[in-house]
């Protein structure tokens, strides 16, 4: 069965980044995500919830799979 990433909820979300070694810096209306080594900073709006082309792109910026972002979701 494929694993949607519909319905998720920005904590759920950033839960699951940080468990993949990205740092959380709080902001107003959007999480920044950081990394050590990375260039790139991941912004998610902080909506129940996240829509999914958005969580897609954020992945992608992040250099995961969608099946990378559901094994730190479930860890």
């Amino acid at each position: 069965m494929k694993k949607s990433l519909s319905g998720l909820g920005h904590k759920q979300v950033i839960k699951a980044f940080q468990k993949a070694g990205w740092t959380l810096r709080e902001g107003g209306s959007h999480a920044i995500l950081t990394k050590e080594g990375q260039i790139a900073r991941l912004t998610i709006p902080r909506h129940n919830p996240v829509k999914q082309f958005l969580l897609k792109g954020v992945i992608k910026t992040a250099g995961m799979t969608e099946e990378d972002f559901f094994y730190y979701l479930n860890k």
